[in-house]
């Protein structure tokens, strides 16, 4: 491309052989012009293309896009390789001025890259619902990914621009890389299951999820590395994803709403009206102003057990977080409610019956 622009401009600048600052000046000028050109019109679609979705964009606010100092670092290329300069400065320093001049426009790409890409990615993440991998939860990541790739090729060019030889580099780079592996596997299992527990989205921050060790709490934070959730306990705990993505979690605040069950078991003894104890459990449920009217609460004779018939309340509650305080407004309810109609809860008790006394020792 240098080469090219080069042979057509000399064909002009013949005339002006012997006036090399004149050549120069032209040059540069030309240069200029082409790129305010090129810079507006580029500009123009950039802006029109980013304010539909950000207006406080930096890319909507930029003064120069890339357009403009490429084209300005291509005029100084080619006053470079003019022949009245480039025969004085020797070819050394001529393949120096190239490289940086190459390494200055890898530079003003990258920079652009990096927004270009930072602002589809955010753009994509807010306002599309066909990646679901891509959320405003998991963006930092994408973003980081996006970062080290744009980094690492920019890097990669900028070597070959000044004829570095990768070989040795790659190779030690993997090298290294596989030592890495073997030494933080447990970190590296963290990373990858931190990347799959944002993409498949098992449970959200703010959701109340119950491990299979049998903690619960409120999930504060999803990080990288580990997933935080708040007891009710007011006591934090840090689980590792590694273990968060092996393991089985019940999301209380999954599913089509917020709203989860609790239920209330309860035993009477042997004799009770069946009827009225059903009557009184449901009666209890529904005068409860904690507990939903939609879906109404259920009472259900469940078994005959040892010491009693047992029965269970089932009532819904709107959100998780007030499962303890609702079991305890209904468990006194009912204990409350079963003295005054006279319905016994019965307790395990144990009869012993003495066959005959020992005779006395004569």
């Amino acid at each position: 491309m240098i080469e090219s622009g080069q042979q057509t401009i000399e064909t002009y600048l013949n005339l002006l052989s012997n006036y090399v600052l004149v050549q120069v000046g032209i040059v540069l000028a030309c240069a200029w012009v082409l790129a305010v050109l090129l810079d507006r019109g580029f500009l123009s679609w950039m802006r029109s293309f980013v304010t539909k979705v950000d207006k406080d964009n930096p890319l909507v606010h930029t003064k120069h896009g890339p357009l403009y100092y490429s084209v300005i670092l291509l005029g100084l290329a080619i006053v470079q390789h003019l022949p009245q300069l480039s025969d004085n400065i020797g070819s050394t320093v001529n393949s120096v001025i190239h490289s940086v001049l190459m390494t200055l426009a890898i530079l003003v790409w990258t920079r652009f890259g990096l927004r270009f890409t930072r602002f589809v990615l955010r753009s994509t993440a807010q306002h599309n619902t066909k990646v679901s991998a891509l959320t405003p939860k998991t963006l930092p990541l994408f973003e980081n990914m996006a970062f080290i790739f744009i980094i690492a090729i920019a890097i990669y060019y900028v070597f070959i621009n000044w004829n570095v030889d990768m070989t040795a580099w790659l190779a030690s780079a993997g090298i290294v890389g596989i030592a890495v592996g073997f030494a933080a596997k447990d970190t590296l299992a963290n990373l990858f299951s931190g990347i799959f527990i944002m993409a498949d989205a098992p449970y959200e921050i703010g959701d109340f999820v119950v491990l299979e060790g049998g903690e619960r709490g409120e999930i504060t934070k999803i990080g990288i590395r580990s997933t935080r959730l708040l007891t009710r306990d007011d006591v934090e705990i840090t689980v590792p994803n590694a273990i968060m993505g092996n393991t089985k979690i019940f999301n209380e605040s999954g599913g089509h709403h917020q709203k989860s069950r609790i239920r209330v078991m309860v035993d009477v003894a042997y004799g009770s009206d069946i009827d009225k104890v059903s009557a009184l459990l449901m009666k209890i449920g529904k005068d409860e102003p904690t507990t939903c009217n939609d879906p109404e609460p259920r009472v259900r004779f469940r078994t005959f057990g040892a010491s009693g018939l047992n029965f269970e309340l089932c009532c819904w509650i709107e959100e998780p977080v007030l499962r303890g305080r609702i079991m305890h407004a209904l468990n006194t309810s009912v204990y409350k409610a079963f003295i005054e109609h006279g319905i016994e809860i019965p307790y395990q008790k144990q009869d012993l019956y003495i066959k005959e006394f020992p005779g006395k020792d004569s």
